[in-house]
């Protein structure tokens, strides 16, 4: 086999039916540089195997694609491109900014291509037929994609590109783990894992909180809500260690309010009594009888908060 490795700056065009792996394969390349009609459509609809904003999202994806190669970046098409005026408009883009043009074909048998419709939703599977007619269609293409102003027409199977997708992994692995130099995430690698990446600028650690009978107790902050949670380390009895869960309401309202009395008082315990200044925070338990308040997974606690007597 080949090893071929495409031209740093171009426009990459992946040509084939569905279920052909020009997602799996549109993978290997940062996920900025591709642009899906598939993730278009989701963008646009809310659901990316809605056909009727296909022509929406076809106009986004024009629009992305201008403003790309306007500034020499290199660029992934993922669709399935089996018809020459869907890839024509693509090419005149990549002309028109003197950007070369790589159609990228896929030789997956047609067979597979239907079988791989099998476990998708139904919302994105493809009919058997139109399965069979794209395949078709991007075949016979082949011989015209030059005509069509490519500038190299190359196979799937031919290209370069496991290896530098391992490092580019292995690249994000390492900088995770900081022996990149850097930090690394540290503590939050659980945290990523279990909830993905979008959690770790809200999630603080609380080192010493006691909330939690000695589990590990975090804080997720958004605006002036929050939610508190502990991380169960022995869940069986046997030290397995289970997700996250809530030790507090669900819609709390963090720290003191922003116009607070100059008088507002908060007791630690029932002797001591100290101010409590506007902006601070504190930690408060309630010790709830085991039996008299058991409440359902996923039920939310009203907690209602007046002045003493």
């Amino acid at each position: 086999m080949l090893d071929l490795a495409l031209t740093q700056d171009a426009l990459v065009i992946l040509i084939g039916p569905s279920g052909a792996g020009k997602s799996t394969l549109a993978s290997t390349w940062p996920t900025s540089q591709v642009l899906s009609l598939d993730a278009l459509r989701g963008a646009v609809a809310d659901d990316p195997g809605c056909q009727e904003a296909t022509a929406a999202a076809v106009d986004v994806l024009q629009l992305l694609l201008e403003r790309r190669m306007a500034r020499k970046l290199n660029t992934v098409i993922d669709a399935t491109n089996a018809i020459s005026h869907h890839r024509k408009p693509l090419v005149a883009v990549a002309k028109r900014h003197g950007m070369p043009a790589i159609a990228v074909l896929m030789a997956t048998p047609v067979d597979v291509c239907v079988e791989r419709q099998g476990p998708r939703p139904a919302n994105r599977a493809v009919p058997e037929d139109t399965v069979r007619a794209q395949h078709k269609a991007a075949l016979h293409s082949r011989q015209s994609l030059r005509e069509e102003g490519f500038d190299d027409v190359v196979f799937a199977d031919s290209l370069y590109r496991l290896e530098p997708y391992l490092e580019r992994l292995s690249e994000t692995r390492n900088a995770d783990l900081g022996r990149d130099g850097n930090e690394g995430l540290g503590d939050l690698l659980l945290v990523r894992r279990l909830f993905g990446p979008e959690i770790l600028p809200l999630w603080r650690w609380k080192p010493g909180s006691d909330v939690a009978g000695g589990d590990r107790v975090a804080e997720v902050r958004l605006g002036q809500q929050c939610l508190t949670l502990a991380l169960r380390t022995d869940v069986d009895g046997e030290g397995d260690i289970g997700r996250p869960s809530t030790v507090s309401p669900s819609r709390p309202r963090c720290g003191a309010p922003r116009r607070a009395p100059s008088d507002q008082r908060v007791r630690h315990g029932r002797a001591a009594s100290v101010p409590w200044l506007p902006g601070t925070t504190e930690d408060v338990t309630f010790e709830l009888n085991g039996i008299g308040h058991t409440f359902p997974a996923g039920h939310r606690i009203r907690l209602a908060v007046s002045s003493a007597y």
